[in-house]
């Protein structure tokens, strides 16, 4: 196991934290006392964690200024932005809080006479989130605040990107009642992750990254029979019809492709436009694309930074070139943006057009600023284009025709059908999705059945003879 967590910003490659790794017998402290603070926790009633809680979001936001620049500073999205992060960390957990005391009601079936019968949906155990980089607060909050408000213990374990992440989310929620060891991070690498989810006390995992991390994850937990949540990949698309208001759809559809610099697991990278539209969209997006300013995060000014390291910047030039060498065109010249030079992490956003499935770019994810775009006869060609992906976490139609969305979305293949907007996230409704995508799902009631085990009573009462 390596000694040392580097974390060197996207900035300018400077370092910005070094952490010692927990040695084995530190991962072993954390996860004895996290059993044993969950046994004290699950005893609280629900109001008490929920009040409890409420004061650590509370706490949390009101570092949101420092919090924000730490963000910007880790992992490269523009200064103007990361506040954002910090309120929507917020809005979820409050959400989930709320929703608590319903999602965790008993399911009591029809009444039976003589009989007491009830489903009670019973903390797991000890939850270990493993949560990436590219949105490190959003990412997190949806499963630590609703696996805490279920009774679990929770370990984060946050990407070497961003640890200051994990470290502010605990410190908000110290000293305020909780039992020792509660809510606790770790650092470590990929060995330690591995070895914490073979470990007896893990009762239950939930991951967000790569599908390669997924697969590790479902290998480490092979044989232990435990909830395993992934959140993997995307290639996500988006559909204008003809009837769609072209100023609502390229808004949208540019902001959902370019935000974060494209690091998005639900960010759009494959846009099918109804032919006849299809001329007038790409001028229009190309226009609003050359707006964006390139630069140094930190800059008012900046709207788009760099990508998290020199080395994704290159992934992304490569998935350029190919699609280029089968015939794609570029309509994005990156000298119009300074910064983007090669081997950096500074990266012009591109927009690639005569696109077709044999290329990277409309099949693999492709984690940076590029979208390619399409034309398509309808309905029917822009069904199958979006379906044709080993991925499914969202897909997004700009209509005017609600029940022509609706028809299209009963037979997308993914977990979010979005009409007219993109890039999204209800804390309202299952956040999941299908294919190498992953399974299970965070937030809304359903985020809790996959932090909960259901237990089922069945009582006879005395009187029943």
């Amino acid at each position: 196991m390596a000694a040392e967590l580097i974390t060197l910003s996207p900035i300018d490659g400077s370092v910005l934290v070094r952490r010692p790794y927990a040695d084995e017998q530190q991962i072993q402290s954390a996860l004895r006392r996290a059993k044993a603070a969950q046994l004290a926790w699950r005893e609280l009633a629900l109001s008490e964690r929920g009040a409890l809680l409420e004061r650590g979001v509370a706490a949390f936001v009101a570092q949101k200024a420092e919090i924000a620049e730490e963000l910007t500073r880790q992992m490269g999205r523009p200064l103007r932005y990361t506040p954002g992060e910090v309120a929507g960390f917020e809005v979820r957990a409050r959400h989930m809080i709320g929703l608590a005391e319903q999602a965790l009601q008993p399911v009591v079936p029809t009444a039976l006479p003589g009989f007491t019968r009830f489903i009670r949906r019973d903390p797991v155990g000890l939850v270990l989130v493993i949560a990436p980089w590219n949105y490190p607060l959003l990412t997190a909050v949806n499963a630590v605040v609703p696996a805490l408000m279920a009774g679990n213990a929770v370990i984060l374990k946050h990407s070497a990107q961003t640890p200051l992440a994990a470290e502010r989310m605990v410190a908000a929620f110290a000293g305020l009642g909780l039992p020792e060891g509660l809510l606790q991070f770790i650092h470590t690498d990929h060995d330690g992750t591995r070895r914490m989810i073979r470990s007896e006390e893990v009762d239950a995992v939930c991951f967000t990254g790569s599908v390669a991390g997924g697969v590790a994850v479902e290998q480490a937990a092979a044989g232990r029979f435990i909830g395993v949540g992934l959140e993997l990949g995307g290639n996500d698309p988006a559909y204008v019809r003809a009837d769609a208001s072209l100023d609502a759809a390229v808004e949208g559809l540019v902001d959902g492709a370019f935000f974060n610099s494209g690091q998005s697991c639900c960010g759009i990278q494959r846009i099918y436009v109804h032919q006849s539209r299809h001329a007038e969209f790409v001028e229009r997006a190309v226009a609003l694309t050359r707006q964006y300013v390139l630069g140094n995060p930190l800059e008012a000014a900046v709207t788009l930074g760099p990508l998290v390291r020199p080395a994704a910047a290159e992934a992304v030039r490569a998935v350029i070139a190919e699609a280029r060498a089968k015939g794609a065109r570029a309509l994005i010249d990156a000298r119009e943006f300074e910064w983007d030079q090669p081997g950096s992490a500074y990266l012009a956003p591109q927009i690639l057009v005569d696109v077709d499935h044999g290329m990277q770019v409309m099949k693999e994810e492709c984690f940076g600023p590029l979208v390619g775009i399409m034309p398509v006869s309808g309905d029917q060609e822009a069904l199958r284009l979006m379906n044709d992906s080993p991925y499914g976490l969202s897909a997004a139609i700009y209509t005017e025709d609600a029940q022509a969305a609706l028809a299209l979305g009963e037979r997308l293949e993914t977990g979010t059908v979005f009409m007219n907007r993109c890039d999204y996230l209800d804390p309202a409704l299952a956040w999941t999705g299908v294919k190498q995508t992953g399974r299970g799902a965070t937030l809304s009631s359903i985020g809790y059945e996959h932090l909960t085990r259901p237990k089922s009573f069945h009582l006879k009462l005395p009187s029943a003879g």
